[in-house]
């Protein structure tokens, strides 16, 4: 009798895995509608040969990102209506937002996981649906934060592939300089031309394809991400800035709250940087409205005058965009480019904004789809 349970209760585990492998395998392609329209809310500057400064702020939600080819369909639409504008040359710099490469993490997952209520439900899926993955990422996980490390840290071989694929592929299809708003990856790097993550911290990172589709430098790692990041998200050595040519000038790239730091753009000033791209990312119904939370766990700079609370959170992303007031920053034209839409419960709440001489030109609008042009 003992033998026969034995046998009884093997068999179910067994059978309850084979299901469970099944299920977790199962990949159906669900039902994607999406709004492929985007307005041109800023044009300033007169067409001319030195190219221009192109943000596209993008309206995303999670079902843009059940396959690359749905993401590609769609910011291509986007483009594809800046050209047939006339804002695509071969001088052109276009800038993505933060973390638009970063949700490359839910491609090809079930319907259940687009489906969920809320961001915590959605991540409980995408570990369930692939346990070996979430299993290897959970082992080799850093920080405090481990669960949420090895949500960022499982499907990362396939998001850089996906990342370059995606965004390098744009650049060449349209001849233009992208700068790929940001990911995640752990201790990325271009080696041979490819990007590659590594097997230690997490970092926030940008790179910017040629108009060839093939990277430009190493990736343009996040020095200063907000605490709510840092159990997470490794902050990289201040001194690590670079800058990249393009047919536009040389470009610097400070993702998100880097752009916060008046000594961030003093070092790009010494690296002749003339272009500076901010891929940008805020979250929270109403947040772009509400008072500022300063730099949010780490020390204010000794020439910030700002305190937590003065402002609202807009006023202080255009205070503190340091390309709007010379001589702090001579560069010549900058862009802060911000993600809109929503991921299960978080809402996005940015708004993209341009600086030059001095001057900012900013959308009003918080909804939709936005073009942002300056030529320079």
């Amino acid at each position: 009798m003992r033998k026969l349970l034995y046998l009884f209760f093997s068999m179910a585990i067994v059978a309850a895995l084979t299901t469970y492998a099944m299920w977790a395998a199962d990949r159906p392609a669900g039902h994607y509608l999406s709004d492929l329209r985007i307005k041109l809310a800023v044009d300033q500057g007169t067409p001319a040969d030195r190219g221009n400064l192109l943000g596209i702020q993008p309206e995303l939600f999670p079902t843009d990102y059940q396959s690359p080819e749905r993401l590609h369909r769609k910011l291509a639409a986007y483009l594809q209506q800046a050209q047939d504008q006339g804002l695509l040359n071969e001088k052109t710099v276009v800038v993505l937002p933060e973390h638009v490469g970063t949700w490359l993490m839910i491609s090809g997952e079930k319907d259940e996981l687009y489906q969920a209520p809320t961001l915590a439900e959605a991540m409980n899926w995408l570990a369930a649906s692939n346990p070996l993955l979430f299993a290897r990422a959970w082992l080799s996980a850093k920080g405090e934060n481990r669960l949420d490390d090895a949500h960022l840290r499982m499907k990362s071989k396939s998001m850089a592939k996906d990342y370059q694929a995606l965004f390098g592929g744009l650049a060449k299809e349209f001849r233009v300089t992208l700068v790929a708003g940001s990911i995640v990856l752990p201790e990325p790097s271009i080696r041979d031309g490819q990007l590659k993550p590594g097997s230690g911290a997490l970092f926030n990172s940008s790179v910017v394809f040629g108009r060839d589709g093939v990277p430009l430098g190493q990736p343009q790692r996040q020095m200063h991400p907000i605490f709510e990041q840092r159990d997470v998200i490794e902050s990289e050595d201040e001194h690590a800035i670079t800058v990249v040519d393009t047919p536009a000038g040389r470009l610097g790239v400070l993702i998100g709250s880097d752009s916060w730091y008046p000594d961030n753009y003093r070092q790009l000033d010494e690296l002749g940087a003339q272009l500076v791209a901010v891929p940008a990312f805020v979250v929270g119904h109403g947040a772009w409205n509400q008072p500022w939370g300063g730099y949010k766990g780490s020390s204010t700079p000794g020439s910030v005058s700002l305190k937590p609370g003065e402002i609202s959170e807009g006023q202080a992303w255009h205070r503190l965009t340091l390309t709007a007031q010379p001589p702090s920053s001579r560069a010549i034209a900058g862009i802060s480019v911000f993600l809109r839409g929503q991921f299960w419960d978080k809402p996005s709440a940015g708004q993209s904004f341009l600086s030059s001489n001095g001057q900012q030109f900013a959308d009003g609008e918080a909804r939709g789809a936005r073009l942002l042009n300056i030529w320079l």
